[in-house]
């Protein structure tokens, strides 16, 4: 198509246009919603949903997934949503399984075929191997007469009354409902087994979420030498010299036994500069904060992220179970730590 045809083509695009297309895109929802509805109602009216649960919560192995064309997308993400939330999980692809990659499937396995039609050459040709190898197969099919249904131990039936696209032809609603319907034993599962966030998260290190549950303070913390602290009986000159070699914004304030027992910041400062004419004369203890807020490095780092925003504070020691001064946290740390 030229780029005169194609600039032609927009400006044609007028408002009549418009409100014809909008109301194609409500009515494929509405379709979709609708097929997704007819689902919920089926999942009530016979047990296959709850044998193929069963089944798969039951596999010693994992759980394979294949199709091919739209349902073999449809067949990867339902893949990856199982191996996301404690159902290991792998896609196969019917053409080359039937070349050597059928190796990858073993007795201990699930095998979930999908096929509309239910009649996929492909998948035929691979699923009299896999049942005699001994594993267990669930069809997700249109057609609950088909071969794949036939041949399989449980079946689930995704019929949809009709596809979204105007011709019938494209799948669409269909490939909604098998995704629907694969997200849904997916959140079974994952509830059966109790998996929880900290097992997701292990599983998307990467993530934001595993940040937030996989980092705890000890990953972030500042320690050793780099940790502001001064003595109580120190003068407030040599605590603020301390606070700008360690570059916190602040110094703890600790006893002969290390453990904190107060806290100067930088604000605290620019409060006093109003009030105090000679800080030579000044001593730490006198004009620090007792009592300051501290976590311990085993705690996750989000947690002194609530504590910071709870008190409007900027940073955080980090104690020992003895109470004694290991750390300090300021909030940039947790930002660079991608943790806020």
């Amino acid at each position: 198509m030229s780029v005169t045809h194609e600039k032609t083509m927009l400006k044609a695009f007028d408002a009549k246009m418009a409100a014809h297309a909008l109301q194609l895109a409500r009515e494929t929802l509405q379709n979709e919603a609708a097929a997704i509805t007819a689902l919920e109602q089926r999942i009530d009216a016979d047990d296959s949903v709850a044998r193929a649960i069963e089944l798969l919560l039951n596999c010693k192995g994992r759980v394979v997934v294949s199709g091919i064309g739209k349902s073999g997308h449809i067949a990867r993400k339902m893949a990856a949503t199982f191996a996301s939330t404690g159902t290991p999980a792998l896609f196969v692809h019917p053409a080359e399984a039937a070349h050597g990659d059928l190796g990858m499937v073993t007795a201990d396995d699930a095998f979930i075929a999908i096929s509309y039609s239910g009649e996929s050459g492909e998948l035929m040709t691979i699923l009299p191997v896999v049942k005699r190898m001994g594993s267990k197969v669930i069809a997700i099919t249109g057609k609950p007469g088909s071969s794949l249904a036939n041949i399989a131990d449980v079946h689930l039936n995704v019929a949809v009354a009709k596809e979204a696209c105007p011709m019938n032809l494209a799948p669409t609603t269909s490939t909604t409902v098998t995704l629907a319907l694969g997200d849904a034993l997916a959140v079974a599962l994952l509830d059966l087994r109790g998996f929880k966030e900290e097992d997701f998260a292990r599983s998307h290190p990467g993530g934001a979420l595993g940040r937030r549950l996989l980092t705890h303070v000890r990953d972030v913390m500042r320690s050793g030498a780099d940790v502001p602290k001064v003595r109580a009986d120190v003068k407030l000159t040599d605590a603020l010299l301390e606070i700008t070699q360690k570059g916190m914004g602040m110094t703890a304030v600790v006893d002969a036994d290390d453990k904190p027992i107060g806290v100067f910041t930088d604000g605290d400062l620019r409060r006093m500069i109003e009030k105090v004419q000679d800080f030579t004369r000044v001593v730490i203890r006198d004009v620090m904060h007792p009592n300051p807020r501290s976590i311990a490095p085993e705690k996750l780092a989000v947690d002194a992220v609530a504590v910071m925003e709870q008190f409007r504070i900027n940073q955080m020691l980090v104690t020992d179970a003895d109470g004694k001064l290991v750390g300090a946290l300021h909030i940039h740390d947790l930002t660079r730590a991608k943790v806020i």
